[in-house]
């Protein structure tokens, strides 16, 4: 398969990078990257010579630098749901998917980067990762299972103070508050992915699919549909407000927002 924004590679037998490729745009989520993202993670999950999944972002600046807001300023609210239920696909997949997955974050992991990033099974960063969840100042919230899945890394009050401030964190606070594994040097980044990558790969495969399924039950994943759903509502219905069409107006306009929206 060919795709425009996505790049894969086999570095190993066993092991499958999916690499997200817009460089111009710090590899920002448009629909179409999307979409691609989960034409390539079904693929991958049917592919039985895959045991190990690494998402990373091209280049050394960003993982995922957020969704595209240009391509998001003007949706609907209806418009906006679909979009926030699109991420969910891929996030929800990405979290319950047999194989084991890396988020191997090598920069900015923004928005739906770091929502990308909690959706699988755990995050190495490099020391240059920079994580947040910046919705609110776009006059809107995380939509991509923000509001779901972060708590579960780093508890619920220290999650909804980075989704109420929208403060950014760098790779050593993020390991300090249990977001991320571990944290390398930026030079070389991949090389200490990789053999971790490793040491999964060799072992039993059904074994690790059955531990990981029921890791994520014993995690409250029951619910997962109702609570996405609920965030997919919620998001969509504050596309077209003041606020959302001011926060990212100002966002493309390089510009900090003035707010004054009440409800």
């Amino acid at each position: 398969m060919i795709f425009k924004n996505i790049k894969t590679e086999i570095i190993h037998p066993g092991i499958q990078i999916i690499k997200i490729s817009r460089p111009d745009a710090l590899n920002a989520l448009n629909s179409e990257t999307l979409h691609e993202l989960k034409t390539i993670l079904v693929s991958t999950s049917e592919d039985s010579n895959i045991r190990v999944v690494i998402l990373t972002g091209d280049g050394n600046k960003a993982f995922i630098a957020g969704a595209d807001i240009a391509e998001m300023k003007k949706k609907s609210p209806t418009e906006g749901v679909h979009f926030s239920q699109l991420g969910h696909e891929i996030t929800k997949f990405l979290e319950l998917m047999k194989k084991p997955t890396l988020a191997a974050v090598n920069g900015f992991a923004l928005g739906a980067g770091t929502e990308l990033a909690i959706a699988c099974d755990f995050i190495i960063a490099s020391e240059n990762a920079v994580f947040g969840q910046p919705e609110v100042g776009l006059g809107v919230i995380p939509g991509f299972g923000g509001t779901l899945r972060l708590s579960k890394f780093i508890g619920l009050p220290r999650a909804k103070e980075l989704i109420f401030t929208g403060r950014k964190i760098n790779a050593s606070e993020a390991f300090a508050i249990g977001l991320v594994n571990h944290v390398f040097p930026s030079k070389d980044f991949m090389d200490s992915v990789i053999p971790i990558a490793k040491s999964i790969s060799i072992q039993s495969y059904p074994a690790i699919a059955k531990a990981k399924k029921l890791l994520n039950e014993f995690s409250e994943s029951t619910g997962l549909n109702y609570k996405l759903d609920a965030e997919a509502q919620a998001f969509g219905r504050l596309f077209g407000s003041t606020d959302q069409l001011e926060g990212m107006t100002a966002f493309i306009e390089k510009r900090k927002p003035h707010f004054d929206g009440l409800s």
